[in-house]
């Protein structure tokens, strides 16, 4: 395909030249508006020196690599894009201009794709367009959480009291993720641990004491053969198999989630386990009431906040509650009521949100729910803390002190037979 390169005028009036790719200078001129580049001159790049295949070979290697490039490129975290609603409140209430506080912000972002697309969106607000609906064109950026909060922002003329909001949110979201991944991360890394101990002990250091006792000749504990035909299993053949299945089964695991049906047995499974059930259960509340509450505050219609805390919400069984909910909110049911039949919530959060209907005060209410729920995921992961860190303890010392006791019951057999 042909490279053109089009010139155009950025919004502090200096010219800058972008390569683009098209048929003509005319595909390349709307490609370029679609990215809110209004090219003011589009000439044909001049080719290289190098001829024939091998010029196209090089531009075939250059496509592959963008495309990598761009499947690889660090997509923005829920904390940095609370980071930039942060600072962007804070100079849009010091009166900056959007589009300057934009420029602002792209000039400090060290993520390519943030800053990239910071840079669009300036193009564009300079040209008359809704922040809100430059935001939109960027889904891998912004999600409908944030997009919504700056169009009821722009729409209330409070758009920086919008993003303070809106930082707010992510950050205590942010905060009850970090929180269930320390929760859910210390046991498994605990256990990794516990495994990898055992695999070292059994493979590198039983075979040198099983070279020990066969030169004694003695008759082996039923405990320390075990462990010595363990080591020989590990040792063999039989751990290539061992892994390649372990590797299989994450992967058909994985095929299986992909699936709807697979994901809502595994979620479904989750929420009945014992402790962690009962934690993601009082996190999705805690989550719900939070940024339901934020977006009715800041004006945004029912039926939308729920169709945007739906698509937040990780667990797919409280996520098709929720789902279910709204249908049930278009045909006129109270949201409490339609909550309350779904039984994915606690008891005393519907009843608050039925107090806050019959008040009015519904997003109030909901902020208090949200307080409590936050609180007690935070007392939950640190008494699960408490429960675990002695268990892991006892797990790890176990293993080590039962393959040494494997080592050394020959030796004691030995010493008897001396004396």
């Amino acid at each position: 395909m042909p490279a053109f390169v089009a010139t155009y005028v950025n919004p502090q009036g200096k010219s800058v030249l972008v390569d683009i790719e098209a048929t003509d200078p005319a595909q390349a001129k709307r490609s370029l508006r679609l990215r809110g580049i209004r090219a003011t001159e589009i000439k044909a790049k001049p080719k290289t020196t190098a001829t024939g295949s091998s010029a196209a070979a090089q531009l075939s290697e250059k496509l592959k690599f963008s495309k990598l490039n761009e499947l690889l490129e660090a997509k923005p975290g829920i904390k940095d894009k609370a980071v930039f609603a942060s600072k962007m409140s804070a100079l849009v209430n010091a009166g900056v201009p959007i589009v300057r506080s934009i420029d602002l912000m792209a000039s400090q972002q060290k993520m390519p794709l943030f800053k990239r697309a910071l840079q669009s969106i300036s193009l564009e607000v300079n040209q008359g367009i809704s922040l809100g609906e430059a935001l939109r064109r960027w889904p891998k950026v912004f999600d409908k959480l944030s997009i919504a909060m700056v169009e009821a922002g722009e729409a209330g003329g409070v758009l920086d009291e919008s993003l303070k909001r809106l930082a707010k949110l992510l950050e205590d979201n942010a905060k009850l993720q970090n929180q269930i991944k320390g929760a859910m991360g210390y046991p498994v890394a605990v256990l990794f641990i516990a495994i990898s101990v055992f695999l070292g002990m059994t493979i590198f250091i039983i075979p040198t004491f099983a070279g020990i006792f066969d030169g004694l000749g003695a008759e082996l504990p039923w405990f320390t053969q075990m462990m010595v035909d363990l080591s020989s299993l590990l040792r063999s053949t039989f751990s290539l198999y061992l892994v390649l299945g372990l590797i299989a089964g994450i992967f058909l695991f994985g095929k299986f989630y992909a699936t709807p049906i697979g994901r809502r047995r595994v979620d479904a499974l989750v929420l009945k386990l014992p402790l962690f059930g009962e934690l993601i259960q009082k996190t999705a509340t805690a989550q719900f009431c939070r940024t339901f509450s934020s977006l009715t505050r800041a004006g945004v219609p029912i039926l939308m906040s729920l169709d945007i805390v739906r698509e937040i919400t990780n667990n797919s069984i409280i996520s098709d509650a929720i789902s279910n909910s709204r249908q049930d909110v278009l045909q006129g049911i109270p949201l409490s009521v339609a909550l309350g039949r779904m039984n994915v919530f606690p008891d005393m959060s519907i009843s608050m949100l039925s107090i806050g209907e019959e008040t009015g005060e519904m997003d109030a209410m909901l902020s208090k729910v949200a307080d409590f729920y936050e609180d007690e995921v935070e007392a939950t992961v640190k008494a699960l803390t408490s429960m675990l860190e002695p268990a892991m303890i006892v797990l790890v010392g176990g293993i080590v002190a039962s393959i040494l006791l494997a080592m050394y019951l020959p030796m004691f057999s030995v010493f008897d037979q001396i004396k």
